[in-house]
């Protein structure tokens, strides 16, 4: 795996990192951004930077600014949209761009795909809806994003099990991580280890990316 290229990137509510995995002749590029109480060591975003960019896919991981800065805890989502927003303006891409991210990062994605020309969404861990709480859905924030979008869940996701997403044709595509939680972690005693349930993380995303996004353009 090369050395990732790092970019501060400039926003009116301080400065986020872009870390770019970066592929040969790239045929797509997948900008993700982190959730609300983590960043970009996440292991599910480390596994798609790590085995992307070898099968033609750059990938950039964007650390919003409260990350950077040291806060704990996620600013207000406009100011995660603002975000995102100029970390997809200093890519400045030519290959196609495929936005998304895990959890408040996907909910970002899907807010703002359409505005940044992105062919594609990848929502992991996609919170469909606080703890407990299903009846205050975001499933609209997600139905509209307007561009081909993958959601990646764990199956005992408490922020939206696979069954609570909608079921009409061809506006997502659900793919279900086998006893994973909203971190799409897996415990040991499960049905499959984490190396496992990262393989189909990232099988998954590139098959999607291939038929869905990436085929559809050539």
């Amino acid at each position: 795996m090369s050395t990732p290229q790092i970019t501060t990137i400039t926003t009116m509510y301080g400065d986020g990192r872009l870390e770019v995995h970066a592929a040969e002749a790239p045929i797509a590029t997948v900008l993700l951004s982190h959730g609300a109480g983590n960043g970009i060591e996440t292991h599910d975003l480390q596994a798609l930077a790590s085995a992307l960019p070898a099968e033609g896919i750059s990938v950039a991981l964007f650390e919003q600014p409260w990350r950077v800065a040291g806060r704990p805890v996620a600013s207000a989502p406009a100011t995660l949209d603002v975000g995102l927003t100029a970390a997809a303006e200093a890519l400045a891409v030519t290959s196609p761009l495929i936005v998304g991210g895990r959890s408040a990062g996907a909910r970002s994605a899907a807010r703002t795909a359409t505005s940044l020309g992105a062919v594609g969404c990848l929502a992991l861990a996609f919170p469909l809806h606080p703890p407990g709480k299903p009846e205050k859905s975001r499933v609209a924030e997600l139905l509209g994003a307007g561009v081909p979008t993958l959601v990646i869940q764990g199956e005992r996701d408490p922020m939206g099990r696979p069954d609570e997403f909608p079921g009409q044709a061809g506006a997502i595509d659900l793919v279900v991580v086998p006893a994973a939680d909203h971190s799409l972690r897996v415990g040991k005693t499960g049905p499959l280890d984490q190396e496992e349930a990262n393989a189909i993380l990232v099988e998954s995303t590139l098959e999607w990316l291939i038929r869905e996004v990436v085929g559809t353009r050539a």
